[in-house]
């Protein structure tokens, strides 16, 4: 149940209002926006929500139980805060957002009227579409471990235990030519075929600065190196960048153990019987030593 201010009850009692919306997103890198369906910008907590972005959503409801409550925004990309080839980009994405009902007159009076998260981003011909999910869809999030062949740990992390840092899984390399979805680069020639297949690209400086994308495949050449993406980056490659790469892996328990060493921390389960001993029915005895097998 929501309180709302008496001060708020009070105008709103009064028939004739002077409310907006005003919506507060927190991107993952920290950055906060604002926006607000108001015709001048709006101001609280150290947060300016910016008119006539276009910002609009959907109508706003709420339902008792764990009913996922989920609503739509979508606007113009007529702010200088809506870039397209961030929203491209994924800046946008998983971001968290307030929604406000606020009397713009007096901005003490307000109400937080949903709090949740951006989901699905969409956009195109000067226009953009974000799913809002409310509080409740993280009930609908699968919830500890599967039973698999391969390691569900991201390799680097706290439960992966590998130091990703240091010069054996970590590689900086210069641009020297590009293509579209790929590009060759100097600085990895002491690194096997396949070395990075699978892991991470990042840039520390340039326009692509923050960024990380997945290594498709990397490829040690006569006199440089290739690596393939399975995407673009949204800003471009530029000849002369410098990029880090961080080892690949492909989750099996043989590659953990040849290529790392750290089996000992393999969180997958390459002992589990597999489909074929399920399916398996039992056989006369072996004739040779009066043993039941399967088959």
């Amino acid at each position: 149940m929501k309180t709302i201010p008496a001060l708020m009850q009070t105008h709103l009692d009064s028939g004739t209002t002077t409310l907006c919306y005003c919506w507060k997103l927190t991107l993952r890198s920290g950055q906060i926006i604002g926006f607000t369906d108001h015709d001048e910008t709006v101001s609280f907590d150290a947060v300016n929500f910016e008119a006539q972005a276009g910002f609009t959503s959907s109508e706003i409801y709420s339902s008792l139980g764990f009913a996922v409550d989920n609503l739509e925004a979508s606007g113009a990309l007529k702010s200088a805060q809506l870039d397209e080839a961030r929203l491209n980009a994924g800046d946008y994405d998983h971001a968290s957002i307030e929604i406000w009902r606020v009397n713009w007159q007096d901005v003490t009076q307000r109400i937080l009227q949903r709090k949740g998260h951006l989901g699905e981003v969409s956009y195109g011909q000067g226009h953009f579409k974000a799913e809002v999910r409310g509080l409740a869809n993280l009930m609908n999030q699968p919830k500890g471990r599967l039973f698999q062949f391969g390691c569900d740990a991201i390799l680097g992390d706290a439960r992966c235990g590998l130091n990703l840092a240091i010069g054996a899984y970590r590689g900086v390399a210069t641009i020297t030519g590009v293509r579209e979805n790929s590009f060759d680069v100097s600085g990895l020639s002491g690194f096997a075929d396949d070395w990075f297949t699978r892991g991470v690209l990042s840039w520390s400086a340039g326009i692509n600065a923050g960024r990380s994308l997945a290594v498709k495949r990397h490829r040690a050449l006569a006199t440089s190196s290739r690596i393939d993406l399975w995407q673009a980056p949204t800003f471009g490659i530029a000849l002369g960048e410098q990029i880090i790469v961080s080892a690949g892996c492909d989750k099996q328990l043989s590659t953990c153990k040849s290529k790392f060493a750290n089996q000992i921390n393999f969180r997958g389960f390459p002992h589990m019987p597999g489909s074929d001993f399920v399916m398996a029915v039992a056989s006369k005895n072996d004739a040779n030593n009066g043993a039941s097998r399967v088959g």
